[in-house]
């Protein structure tokens, strides 16, 4: 395998690739490495995207792709595998694993910049079209929830284990297992990153899918969240289901104290009792 490339050897490669091709003419570096917020890694990605005249010659350039950073290892092009509609010839995106062990997400195009305010690091511009992107502080910052939204999601948790504990009686794992995992899981982590808002006033980003949820819950409250996966186990299941619930409405109560919201105890408490009865089997014809 060949030497693991450093950080500042990565970015001078892609601006002086860059530099030398006069069909780029700007280079923007985004995602997890332009945010100060973020405690940086190896295994971060080289979010970048190469503004160019025109996109054609890029398009599935899989020798140029090499021939500037490497070789790779693992290559994903989604225009080329439906995972996105291809937008013409105004941009094609190159995600590769090189086999140094480094990522590059590439994205070529030839469309004017928008500027969102998410975080993003001007590499090069021969043009000046990147001079007035003005990144904000707080782009990934956890927001607070509306009161609606904050309802939705309570009845949306309590509501769809029902799915979950069915699935369990009928001994059907992978439809238990994706309800939980999936659906149910989607709402505590919901509750999970407005609970880390209220504890930190909203000044920190939760990370992507939870990864920074060891990082800002207690260690009780992380250990809870850690139990609700469980293995194939029913019993295993069952637990974690309950310590979910927990977790969930620990949480719920906090958030809903801090902006004056009404947790509503009565979809708690019916859905609780049916989920204690669906486990002891007290529907099933005795």
């Amino acid at each position: 395998m060949p030497k693991f490339r450093t950080e500042g050897e990565m970015l001078e490669l892609i601006v002086n690739t860059a530099k030398e091709d006069e069909r780029i003419l700007a280079v923007m570096l985004n995602g997890s490495r332009a945010d100060p917020h973020v405690e940086g890694d190896v295994y971060q990605d080289y979010d970048i995207v190469y503004f160019v005249s025109d996109v054609k010659p890029f398009w599935d350039n899989r020798e140029w792709l090499e021939e500037k950073f490497g070789k790779v290892a693992v290559l994903q092009t989604p225009e080329t595998m439906g995972l996105i509609s291809p937008d013409g010839d105004g941009r094609f995106v190159f995600l590769a694993i090189f086999q140094d062990g480094n990522r590059i997400d590439l994205t070529i195009t030839s469309d004017s910049y928008t500027d969102s305010g998410e975080p993003a690091k001007v590499l090069l511009d021969k043009t000046g079209q990147l001079a007035g992107i003005k990144p904000r502080e707080d782009f990934w910052f956890v927001k607070p929830p509306t009161e609606k939204h904050f309802a939705d999601c309570c009845n949306e948790f309590w509501w769809c284990l029902n799915n979950v504990a069915k699935g369990i009686a009928r001994d059907q794992l992978p439809y238990a297992m994706n309800m939980f995992n999936c659906v149910v899981r989607d709402m505590l982590d919901c509750m999970t990153e407005w609970y880390i808002g209220v504890i930190t006033d909203f000044k920190v980003s939760a990370g992507k899918s939870g990864k920074y949820f060891k990082k800002y819950l207690s260690k009780t409250l992380y250990e809870m969240y850690a139990a609700t996966y469980s293995d194939s186990d029913y019993e295993h299941l069952w637990n974690s289901v309950f310590t979910a619930c927990g977790l969930f409405r620990l949480m719920a109560h906090e958030v809903a104290d801090k902006f004056g919201y009404c947790y509503n105890l009565t979809e708690d408490k019916n859905m609780t009792e049916y989920l204690t009865k669906v486990r002891k089997g007290e529907f099933e014809p005795q």
